[in-house]
Protein backbone atom coordinates (compact mmCIF):
# COMPACT_ATOMS: atom_id res chain seq x y z
CA UNK A 1 0.00 0.00 0.00
CA UNK A 2 2.42 2.39 -1.05
CA UNK A 3 2.39 6.13 -2.81
CA UNK A 4 6.20 5.90 -3.22
CA UNK A 5 6.80 2.34 -5.20
CA UNK A 6 9.60 0.10 -5.39
CA UNK A 7 12.67 1.99 -6.75
CA UNK A 8 16.04 0.47 -6.78
CA UNK A 9 18.94 0.59 -4.26
CA UNK A 10 21.64 2.91 -4.10
CA UNK A 11 24.83 2.07 -2.47
CA UNK A 12 28.32 2.37 -1.55
CA UNK A 13 31.18 -0.28 -0.58
CA UNK A 14 32.17 0.31 2.53
CA UNK A 15 35.99 0.33 3.27
CA UNK A 16 37.69 -3.39 3.93
CA UNK A 17 34.43 -4.87 3.66
CA UNK A 18 33.04 -6.88 0.06
CA UNK A 19 29.67 -6.09 0.95
CA UNK A 20 27.46 -2.94 -0.06
CA UNK A 21 25.92 -0.67 2.64
CA UNK A 22 22.86 0.70 1.47
CA UNK A 23 23.05 4.27 2.34
CA UNK A 24 19.58 5.66 0.32
CA UNK A 25 16.42 4.66 -1.61
CA UNK A 26 15.64 5.95 -5.35
CA UNK A 27 12.09 6.45 -5.08
CA UNK A 28 9.65 6.35 -8.71
CA UNK A 29 6.81 8.08 -7.50
CA UNK A 30 3.14 8.02 -8.80
CA UNK A 31 3.92 9.34 -12.09
CA UNK A 32 6.79 9.10 -14.68
CA UNK A 33 6.09 11.68 -16.85
CA UNK A 34 7.32 15.45 -15.66
CA UNK A 35 4.24 17.47 -17.04
CA UNK A 36 1.66 15.77 -14.86
CA UNK A 37 4.09 16.30 -11.47
CA UNK A 38 2.40 19.85 -10.52
CA UNK A 39 -0.75 18.22 -10.99
CA UNK A 40 -0.44 15.83 -8.58
CA UNK A 41 1.45 18.10 -6.56
CA UNK A 42 -1.82 20.52 -6.19
CA UNK A 43 -4.08 17.44 -6.13
CA UNK A 44 -2.40 15.58 -2.63
CA UNK A 45 -1.35 19.00 -0.98
CA UNK A 46 -5.12 20.11 -1.41
CA UNK A 47 -6.16 16.17 -0.13
CA UNK A 48 -3.38 17.15 2.76
CA UNK A 49 -5.36 20.43 3.55
CA UNK A 50 -8.65 18.97 3.47
CA UNK A 51 -7.80 15.57 5.17
CA UNK A 52 -5.96 17.88 8.48
CA UNK A 53 -9.10 20.56 8.50
CA UNK A 54 -11.84 17.65 8.63
CA UNK A 55 -9.93 15.50 11.07
CA UNK A 56 -9.30 18.60 13.19
CA UNK A 57 -12.64 20.21 12.77
CA UNK A 58 -14.28 16.86 13.94
CA UNK A 59 -12.07 16.98 16.81
CA UNK A 60 -12.88 20.61 17.63
CA UNK A 61 -16.65 19.34 17.70
CA UNK A 62 -15.86 16.94 20.04
CA UNK A 63 -14.44 19.50 22.98
CA UNK A 64 -16.31 22.10 22.37
CA UNK A 65 -19.84 20.22 22.00
CA UNK A 66 -21.25 18.63 25.55
CA UNK A 67 -23.32 16.45 23.56
CA UNK A 68 -20.27 14.86 22.23
CA UNK A 69 -18.55 14.44 25.39
CA UNK A 70 -19.36 10.42 24.93
CA UNK A 71 -17.47 7.41 24.83
CA UNK A 72 -18.04 6.74 20.82
CA UNK A 73 -17.18 10.20 20.36
CA UNK A 74 -14.11 10.52 22.64
CA UNK A 75 -12.88 7.23 20.63
CA UNK A 76 -13.56 9.34 17.28
CA UNK A 77 -11.67 11.78 18.67
CA UNK A 78 -8.56 9.49 19.08
CA UNK A 79 -9.22 8.45 15.60
CA UNK A 80 -8.70 11.98 14.05
CA UNK A 81 -5.54 12.49 15.66
CA UNK A 82 -4.39 9.35 13.94
CA UNK A 83 -5.71 10.22 10.49
CA UNK A 84 -3.75 13.09 11.11
CA UNK A 85 -0.49 11.97 12.09
CA UNK A 86 -0.81 9.04 9.46
CA UNK A 87 -1.45 11.35 6.57
CA UNK A 88 1.39 13.53 7.69
CA UNK A 89 3.86 10.65 8.07
CA UNK A 90 3.55 9.94 4.06
CA UNK A 91 2.39 12.91 2.05
CA UNK A 92 4.18 15.90 3.16
CA UNK A 93 7.65 14.19 2.47
CA UNK A 94 5.99 13.06 -1.13
CA UNK A 95 4.68 16.99 -1.87
CA UNK A 96 8.65 18.08 -0.78
CA UNK A 97 10.17 15.63 -3.44
CA UNK A 98 7.74 16.59 -5.87
CA UNK A 99 8.72 20.48 -5.35
CA UNK A 100 12.64 19.30 -5.28
CA UNK A 101 12.68 16.86 -8.53
CA UNK A 102 14.45 14.22 -5.54
CA UNK A 103 13.88 10.74 -5.98
CA UNK A 104 15.99 9.83 -3.36
CA UNK A 105 15.14 9.20 -0.07
CA UNK A 106 18.47 8.18 3.14
CA UNK A 107 18.00 4.94 4.05
CA UNK A 108 17.19 6.22 7.67
CA UNK A 109 14.47 8.09 6.88
CA UNK A 110 13.09 5.78 5.02
CA UNK A 111 12.90 3.52 8.12
CA UNK A 112 11.83 5.74 10.49
CA UNK A 113 8.66 6.71 7.95
CA UNK A 114 8.06 3.22 7.68
CA UNK A 115 8.35 2.95 11.89
CA UNK A 116 5.61 5.63 12.20
CA UNK A 117 3.44 4.54 9.59
CA UNK A 118 3.12 0.61 11.02
CA UNK A 119 2.99 2.24 14.19
CA UNK A 120 -0.24 4.40 13.42
CA UNK A 121 -1.37 2.09 11.56
CA UNK A 122 -1.38 -0.69 14.27
CA UNK A 123 -2.93 1.55 17.02
CA UNK A 124 -5.48 2.13 14.44
CA UNK A 125 -6.35 -1.52 14.65
CA UNK A 126 -6.39 -1.71 18.41
CA UNK A 127 -9.18 1.75 18.12
CA UNK A 128 -11.51 0.76 16.12
CA UNK A 129 -11.59 -2.42 18.22
CA UNK A 130 -12.27 0.02 21.50
CA UNK A 131 -14.92 1.25 19.61
CA UNK A 132 -17.12 -1.88 18.65
CA UNK A 133 -16.59 -2.79 22.34
CA UNK A 134 -17.78 0.46 23.34
CA UNK A 135 -20.70 -0.37 20.48
CA UNK A 136 -21.59 -4.05 22.01
CA UNK A 137 -21.67 -2.35 25.65
CA UNK A 138 -24.02 0.32 24.17
CA UNK A 139 -26.16 -2.02 22.82
CA UNK A 140 -26.13 -5.23 24.24
CA UNK A 141 -25.46 -4.08 27.60
CA UNK A 142 -27.30 -0.72 27.98
CA UNK A 143 -27.53 -0.84 32.11
CA UNK A 144 -24.26 -1.69 32.87
CA UNK A 145 -22.98 0.40 30.05
CA UNK A 146 -22.12 3.74 32.29
CA UNK A 147 -19.66 1.94 34.73
CA UNK A 148 -18.22 -0.50 31.87
CA UNK A 149 -17.59 2.74 29.66
CA UNK A 150 -16.86 5.04 32.29
CA UNK A 151 -14.11 7.84 31.44
CA UNK A 152 -11.26 5.86 33.31
CA UNK A 153 -11.78 2.84 31.37
CA UNK A 154 -11.90 4.69 28.18
CA UNK A 155 -8.37 6.53 29.19
CA UNK A 156 -7.32 2.85 30.05
CA UNK A 157 -8.06 1.91 26.93
CA UNK A 158 -6.69 4.15 24.72
CA UNK A 159 -3.26 4.11 26.72
CA UNK A 160 -3.20 0.62 26.19
CA UNK A 161 -3.82 1.21 22.58
CA UNK A 162 -0.70 3.45 22.35
CA UNK A 163 1.93 1.33 23.91
CA UNK A 164 1.20 -1.54 22.01
CA UNK A 165 5.37 9.10 -1.73
CA UNK A 166 6.15 6.75 1.90
CA UNK A 167 8.54 3.39 2.09
CA UNK A 168 6.28 0.24 2.74
CA UNK A 169 7.70 -3.18 3.62
CA UNK A 170 6.58 -5.03 0.05
CA UNK A 171 8.11 -2.64 -1.92
CA UNK A 172 11.58 -3.00 0.12
CA UNK A 173 11.22 -6.65 -0.05
CA UNK A 174 10.97 -6.54 -3.27
CA UNK A 175 14.50 -4.20 -3.36
CA UNK A 176 15.93 -7.48 -1.44
CA UNK A 177 18.71 -9.65 -3.71
CA UNK A 178 18.23 -12.59 -0.71
CA UNK A 179 15.33 -14.54 -0.24
CA UNK A 180 12.20 -12.55 1.57
CA UNK A 181 10.70 -15.77 2.78
CA UNK A 182 11.55 -15.59 6.22
CA UNK A 183 10.81 -11.42 6.59
CA UNK A 184 7.54 -12.44 4.77
CA UNK A 185 6.11 -14.94 7.29
CA UNK A 186 6.75 -12.82 10.09
CA UNK A 187 5.34 -10.51 8.38
CA UNK A 188 2.12 -12.24 8.26
CA UNK A 189 2.40 -13.50 11.47
CA UNK A 190 2.99 -10.19 13.20
CA UNK A 191 -0.09 -8.66 10.52
CA UNK A 192 -2.27 -11.27 11.96
CA UNK A 193 -1.65 -10.68 15.81
CA UNK A 194 -1.93 -6.87 14.90
CA UNK A 195 -4.76 -7.00 12.72
CA UNK A 196 -6.31 -10.08 12.53
CA UNK A 197 -6.97 -10.34 16.12
CA UNK A 198 -8.70 -6.79 16.44
CA UNK A 199 -10.60 -8.20 13.67
CA UNK A 200 -11.55 -11.27 15.34
CA UNK A 201 -12.65 -9.40 18.21
CA UNK A 202 -14.72 -7.07 16.20
CA UNK A 203 -16.80 -9.82 14.07
CA UNK A 204 -17.24 -10.78 17.69
CA UNK A 205 -19.04 -7.85 18.59
CA UNK A 206 -21.08 -6.71 15.44
CA UNK A 207 -22.17 -10.56 15.53
CA UNK A 208 -23.73 -10.44 19.65
CA UNK A 209 -24.82 -6.55 18.30
CA UNK A 210 -26.93 -7.73 15.24
CA UNK A 211 -28.51 -10.28 17.23
CA UNK A 212 -29.31 -7.87 19.90
CA UNK A 213 -30.52 -5.67 16.90
CA UNK A 214 -32.92 -7.92 15.64
CA UNK A 215 -34.51 -8.66 18.48
CA UNK A 216 -36.12 -5.22 18.99
CA UNK A 217 -39.75 -5.64 18.06
CA UNK A 218 -39.83 -1.34 16.62
CA UNK A 219 -38.34 -1.18 12.88
CA UNK A 220 -37.66 2.52 13.91
CA UNK A 221 -35.65 0.73 17.25
CA UNK A 222 -33.75 -1.45 14.67
CA UNK A 223 -33.01 1.63 12.35
CA UNK A 224 -31.85 3.65 14.97
CA UNK A 225 -29.78 1.50 16.41
CA UNK A 226 -27.84 0.00 13.08
CA UNK A 227 -27.56 3.76 12.12
CA UNK A 228 -24.66 3.98 15.34
CA UNK A 229 -22.79 1.26 14.11
CA UNK A 230 -23.03 1.87 10.03
CA UNK A 231 -20.00 4.23 10.23
CA UNK A 232 -17.65 2.19 12.12
CA UNK A 233 -19.02 -0.67 9.93
CA UNK A 234 -17.92 1.50 6.62
CA UNK A 235 -14.87 2.66 7.79
CA UNK A 236 -13.27 -1.05 9.15
CA UNK A 237 -14.34 -2.25 6.06
CA UNK A 238 -12.36 0.15 3.82
CA UNK A 239 -9.11 0.12 6.08
CA UNK A 240 -9.02 -3.73 7.03
CA UNK A 241 -10.01 -4.35 2.70
CA UNK A 242 -7.40 -2.50 1.52
CA UNK A 243 -4.74 -3.63 4.14
CA UNK A 244 -5.91 -7.20 3.49
CA UNK A 245 -5.32 -6.38 -0.63
CA UNK A 246 -1.92 -4.89 0.26
CA UNK A 247 -0.29 -7.19 2.59
CA UNK A 248 -1.93 -10.88 2.31
CA UNK A 249 0.13 -10.74 -1.72
CA UNK A 250 3.28 -10.63 -0.42
CA UNK A 251 4.23 -13.69 -2.42
CA UNK A 252 3.75 -11.97 -5.73
CA UNK A 253 6.36 -11.49 -8.03
CA UNK A 254 5.98 -8.10 -9.41
CA UNK A 255 3.78 -4.85 -7.38
CA UNK A 256 1.85 -2.95 -10.40
CA UNK A 257 0.24 0.10 -10.37
CA UNK A 258 -3.18 -1.02 -8.61
CA UNK A 259 -0.69 -1.47 -5.55
CA UNK A 260 -0.19 2.47 -5.96
CA UNK A 261 -3.97 3.29 -5.94
CA UNK A 262 -3.69 1.00 -2.72
CA UNK A 263 -1.42 3.23 -1.09
CA UNK A 264 -3.06 6.37 -1.91
CA UNK A 265 -6.34 4.83 -0.43
CA UNK A 266 -4.76 3.59 2.55
CA UNK A 267 -2.46 7.01 3.46
CA UNK A 268 -4.74 9.72 1.77
CA UNK A 269 -8.04 8.37 0.85
CA UNK A 270 -9.21 6.64 4.41
CA UNK A 271 -7.94 9.77 6.77
CA UNK A 272 -10.03 11.93 4.41
CA UNK A 273 -13.02 9.84 4.02
CA UNK A 274 -13.37 9.22 7.70
CA UNK A 275 -14.71 12.34 9.22
CA UNK A 276 -16.81 13.13 6.43
CA UNK A 277 -18.14 9.14 6.55
CA UNK A 278 -18.90 9.98 10.71
CA UNK A 279 -20.35 13.34 9.68
CA UNK A 280 -22.42 12.60 6.62
CA UNK A 281 -25.50 11.15 8.65
CA UNK A 282 -24.49 12.14 12.34
CA UNK A 283 -27.21 14.85 13.07
CA UNK A 284 -25.08 15.63 16.47
CA UNK A 285 -21.85 15.74 14.55
CA UNK A 286 -23.39 17.93 11.91
CA UNK A 287 -24.84 20.48 14.71
CA UNK A 288 -21.55 21.07 16.40
CA UNK A 289 -19.83 21.16 13.51
CA UNK A 290 -21.92 24.22 12.53
CA UNK A 291 -21.55 25.63 15.50
CA UNK A 292 -17.74 25.70 15.59
CA UNK A 293 -17.58 27.43 12.20
CA UNK A 294 -19.94 29.91 13.89
CA UNK A 295 -17.89 30.27 16.80
CA UNK A 296 -20.76 29.71 19.08
CA UNK A 297 -21.53 26.35 21.64
CA UNK A 298 -24.24 24.45 22.83
CA UNK A 299 -25.16 24.97 26.79
CA UNK A 300 -24.71 21.21 28.54
CA UNK A 301 -28.55 20.09 29.32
Amino acid sequence: MSLLQEGELSGQHAEGTLGTVVTEFILLGLVETPGLRPAVFVLFFFAYLLTVGGNLSILAAILVEPKLHTPMYFFLGNLSVLDIGCITVTVPSMLSRLLSHKHTVPYAACLTQLFFFHLLVGVDCFLLTAMAYDRFLAICRPLTYSSRMSQMVQRMLVAVVINHFYCDLPQLFQLSCSSTQLNELLLFGVGFIMAGTPMALIVTSYIHVAAAVLRIRSAEGRKKAFSTCGSHLTVVAIFYGTGIFNYMRLGSAKLSDKDKAVGIFNTVLNPMLNPIIYSLRNPDVQGALWRVLRGRRSVAG
